[in-house]
């Protein structure tokens, strides 16, 4: 049986461009916050799904669900585009019994955020996600 605690975990600090980043691989718990408009997304985001990735591979089994917490203000599209690759890997692994749940915070005045959290629901219908109407409650 492989030890989650062998994957270190990810922590960044956020930058007026890049997210607050906290990836507990131990725990199963994995969070983004603030806002993700990075002049490179690639170079931010890569690091970040290679070792979700290769955890995701490694980890042992059980019931534990890996949460993923995303509590964005702001995302431009590229940034959109890593961040459906990470939702794609975890919905990938939820097809094959590894529970995987992403909390989708977003402000209660924000149609435009919450409507997205919705369509996250039909695009990665393996994940079981959560709509959490108050953007700081991460």
């Amino acid at each position: 049986m492989t030890d989650t605690t062998l994957t270190p975990p990810i922590e960044l600090t956020a930058t007026a461009a890049t997210p607050e980043v906290k990836f507990d691989f131990a725990a199963q718990r994995l969070l983004l916050k603030g806002e993700a408009y990075p002049e490179n997304a690639a170079a931010f985001f890569r690091p970040l799904l290679d070792a979700t990735e290769s955890w995701l591979q490694t980890r042992p089994q059980t019931s534990t669900p890996v949460q993923l917490h995303v509590a964005l203000r702001y995302f431009n599209s590229s940034s959109t585009k890593l961040l459906f690759t990470l939702f794609e890997s975890l919905n990938d692994h939820a097809k094959q019994d590894v529970p995987c749940e992403l909390h989708w915070y977003y402000d209660a005045e924000d149609d435009i955020s919450e409507e997205f959290g919705q369509e996250l629901r039909v695009d990665f219908p393996s994940l079981a996600v959560f709509l959490i109407p108050d953007i700081n409650a991460c």
